[in-house]
């Protein structure tokens, strides 16, 4: 045990670096600690509450009463008591007589555990220190570049992914054993989970924390999420986590006016209040703040070996305009948010400086920012951003009428101008299949079977398209409801076949991603992809070339947006030769008509828009082909003059 002058010292340290914003493991100074003092091993608990008049320790150890008040450190404004009564599973609260005289019962916002809601008290719970077994996973890691691997993230909504027959949601113990399998048998290559953190209402989704630094006891004990995470990575699976650092939990025993004054969020009542969300905003300019919300981002890559966290709604982070309510201009006149700006920079520069193997991810919908590339650029330093206007022109385009789509081709094309202005994730995510958006698959045009090959043909064309790739659960196999977050998938689709069909074709495409490195090994650049044809709105044909570092290691992708077979279609190509299908949206064993794949198809010395030769080869209606080519002639380059 430490001496008593070491832990004041050591105390004092941390709540110094802690006031100035530096204090990136606040976590081991405030919330409860076990400590001997004066011969006797106890608890100390620390709550950082600067404006509160008095503060009193209360729990089930305690009988809920004042027994046992908290001293304040007036020099730093945290409240601490030591005591030897609390035991593992006891529940506890802090009893603020906020600034004002007010009395409200905090949680505490370091805490580690809370009881299952709708009770919200933080609990004693000590988490033994695991020994990981992931250390293959993490050598990979360090050795290989991400942003030239495939990225192919399944969604999902830990507590509503499936249920038991009871209707109680499966814990973090019953998804090691079934998610698991599931996903590395449909060939997804990472999980990426709503927030996992502490929040009082479902209906949030996990979007309004209370808890940064606890794993919601919905979802069952953090050494299951532990187990969880070591599983996947000795199944080559990665995992990410949805963060919220925006915004909190509006709740009167949360963390607004925690001292009875604007503590954690912003001073002026327009930026504190998130009008939209029903949330309060931090204040991120606060060096206190900042602290808190670092500590908590480690705190989940560290305590849980997570690969990579996705920063929520990071467009109210930046603008002052964002939400619906009042806003005044900064310094310059303008809507930058600038202590939001700062603290993600911040954010990012700390994470990386640790954890340079971190992913993180923006979701984030507006271009009058760089979210992606170095912060010495003027940018926020994420690695990822999410690409909602591909989501949202796409979407619009598949919902189209195909006699319509001619004239609005340009909304599946646009992406093609702007798509390495950041480093993209394509998402078709939990927002897209909710509050009356529909399901992707009820989103498609026409009748039922129309429906299903539309949906082979967007995700074809989203597995193609340059950017890693993130897709919903539920939606591999075409589930027709929308999301509920209070149920289960509906599984019994599946005994479908048009769903089974479906399924089996997520999983295969998902294969011919990881297979294929013409899809992901150079999309930093534009020589990952050439265009053959954006042009031929009339057909509604779209087609493009995918390369990799190997000149004949290339794909052809072929997309035919109408109900109408196209007989002898031309394709210009780079290379004289024959050409394979190894990929048609339309077989049989995917839910199609086909029981063949179109034969290899010759060359053609005919030129082609920007190519030299051509093939021809019959589209599917509503389908999607990939071509490789099988024996071409590759010219040598001629020796340069001397």
């Amino acid at each position: 045990m430490q001496t008593n002058e070491y832990v004041e010292l050591e105390t004092e340290d941390a709540i110094k670096r802690f006031q100035t914003g530096e204090n990136f493991y606040s976590q081991h100074i405030f919330g409860y600690h076990q400590e001997e003092r004066d011969g006797e091993t106890g608890f100390v608990f620390r709550v950082w509450a600067p404006n509160a008049q008095r503060i009193w320790l209360v729990g089930t150890f305690n009988d809920w009463d004042q027994s046992l008040p908290m001293q304040k450190n007036e020099d730093y404004g945290y409240w601490e008591v030591f005591t030897s009564k609390p035991l593992e599973k006891d529940l506890y609260k802090y009893k603020v007589q906020q600034a004002d005289g007010r009395i409200v019962y905090k949680i505490d916002p370091f805490a580690f555990a809370f009881e299952k809601r709708p009770g919200n008290a933080a609990v004693i719970h000590h988490v033994p220190e695991k020994k990981w077994k992931d250390g293959l996973w993490y050598g990979r890691k360090k050795r290989s570049n991400f942003f030239k691997r495939p990225i192919n993230i399944y969604e999902v909504h830990a507590s509503s992914w499936k249920h038991h027959e009871d209707g109680t949601p499966y814990s973090f113990a019953d998804l090691k054993e079934e998610l698991i399998p599931y996903v590395k048998e449909m060939g997804y290559t990472h999980i990426e989970f709503m927030p996992l953190m502490e929040h009082p209402l479902g209906a949030s989704w996990g979007y309004q924390l209370i808890g940064y630094f606890a794993l919601s006891s919905y979802y069952g004990k953090p050494e299951e999420f532990q187990d969880f995470v070591e599983a996947c990575h000795q199944n080559n699976i990665g995992v990410f986590v949805d963060w919220v650092p925006g915004h909190c939990c509006i709740n009167d025993d949360a963390l607004p006016k925690y001292d009875g004054t604007p503590q954690f969020e912003y001073e002026d009542p327009d930026r504190a209040a998130n009008i939209r969300w029903g949330s309060v905003n931090f204040d991120l300019g606060k060096p206190e703040v900042q602290s808190f919300l670092i500590s908590s981002a480690l705190f989940w890559l560290e305590m849980y070996h997570i690969d990579g966290i996705r920063v929520d709604a990071v467009s109210s982070m930046l603008y002052l305009d964002y939400d619906e309510g009042p806003w005044e201009p900064n310094h310059e006149g303008g809507n930058r948010n600038y202590e939001g700006y700062y603290f993600l920079q911040k954010l990012n520069a700390v994470v990386k400086l640790t954890h340079p193997e971190a992913i993180m991810i923006a979701e984030e919908s507006s271009s009058d920012t760089q979210i992606t590339g170095l912060i010495e650029t003027g940018a926020l330093g994420f690695d990822y951003k999410w690409n909602m206007g591909w989501m949202n022109d796409v979407l619009e385009f598949y919902k189209m009428d195909p006699a319509f789509r001619k004239d609005h081709f340009n909304l599946i094309t646009f992406s093609f101008m702007y798509m390495m202005q950041e480093n993209y994730i394509l998402p078709l995510s939990h927002d897209e299949v909710v509050h009356g958006k529909k399901s992707l698959m009820h989103k498609m045009w026409g009748d039922r079977y129309k429906q299903f090959a539309q949906l082979r043909n967007l995700y074809t064309y989203k597995i193609t398209h340059p950017g890693k790739k993130l897709l919903f659960m539920g939606s591999e196999w075409g589930q027709f409801l929308e999301w509920k977050y209070d149920e289960g998938l509906e599984w019994r689709d599946l005994g479908d076949v048009w769903n089974k069909s479906m399924q089996h074709f997520t999983a295969s495409l998902n294969k011919l991603y990881k297979e294929q490195p013409a899809l992901w090994e150079l999309e930093e650049s534009y020589d990952t992809i050439s265009i053959i044809d954006a042009d031929n709105h009339n057909d509604s044909v779209l087609s493009f070339m995918r390369k990799s570092k190997k000149k004949k290691d290339f794909l052809i992708i072929i997309l035919n947006m109408t109900p109408v077979e196209r007989q002898d279609f031309p394709i210009g190509v780079p290379f004289e030769g024959s050409y394979k299908e190894i990929w048609n949206t339309e077989m049989q064993e995917f839910g199609g008509t086909w029981a063949e794949h179109n034969s290899d198809q010759l060359t053609e010395e005919v030129p082609f828009k920007e190519y030299p030769y051509r093939i021809k080869t019959v589209v599917p209606a509503l389908g999607a082909l990939i071509l490789q080519p099988d024996n071409i002639k590759i010219p040598r380059k001629r020796p340069s003059a001397k």
